[in-house]
């Protein structure tokens, strides 16, 4: 296990390294592998980006973004401009199927609901919205609509996270019921472990998801 203190220098030269932010706005605490982030940043996507950044530090079991998003001046947007913005992002994305999703924006919140077919959809929603100027956070709220799942489900996930460099599927357990999957087990850092959940939700037939890993040294190989 690593110190709190080596991880604590690692979070900054980490917040350092990504171009897209300002470490100096940023104040880094770290107990027992939980790393807390507070003080302000420009935008949402800085706020997203700061805690993606942690995520790639080995050793880091938890986040806890307390960054709040204060807009320069200038940069503030009426509620009305960011929705018709967040309307045309999507439209001008052919992952995303915008006519099934409803936009509600308050205070430069923009919240996401509605129905898609698959994760990847949902996700490329909340990064359109989630970059434009204005906007202080998102809520995706889109549920994944069930499709059939394949009867070898829990094989093509292992599979692919055997295929995948950036996961170790020796250290990681797959369990399936109808359209859910959980995954239990061990993994280096938050990034592997994002990564395996990205995975499972890429598999045809998934609307759920729990991912159960742990962040730190596996005891012994999983089966």
């Amino acid at each position: 296990m690593r110190s709190d203190t080596e991880l604590h220098d690692d979070v900054l030269a980490e917040l350092r390294w990504d171009q897209r932010l300002r470490e100096k706005d940023i104040a880094v605490a770290v107990r027992e592998g939980v790393v807390t982030l507070a003080g302000t940043v420009e935008s949402y996507a800085q706020r997203y980006a700061s805690e993606r950044a942690v995520e790639r530090v080995k050793g880091v079991r938890a986040i806890v973004n307390d960054l709040a998003v204060k807009l320069p001046g200038g940069a503030e947007r009426s509620d009305a401009d960011i929705a018709h913005a967040a309307l045309d992002a999507m439209r001008w994305d052919i992952e995303i199927p915008h006519d099934r999703i409803t936009v509600k924006v308050t205070d430069g919140w923009v919240t996401l609901e509605g129905e898609v077919q698959w994760y990847f959809q949902k996700d490329s929603a909340e990064r359109a919205v989630g970059h434009l100027a204005g906007v202080k956070g998102v809520s995706n709220l889109l549920l994944v609509s069930p499709t059939p799942a394949p009867s070898n489900i829990k094989q093509r996930i292992k599979e692919t996270f055997k295929r995948q460099a950036e996961l170790d599927a020796d250290h990681i357990t797959v369990e399936t019921a109808e359209h859910k999957v959980v995954l239990k087990g061990n993994v280096e850092s938050l990034a592997e472990k994002r990564a395996a959940e990205r995975a499972a939700w890429n598999s045809p037939g998934v609307t759920r998801v729990d991912n159960q890993l742990r962040v730190g040294p596996a005891s012994a190989v999983v089966a």
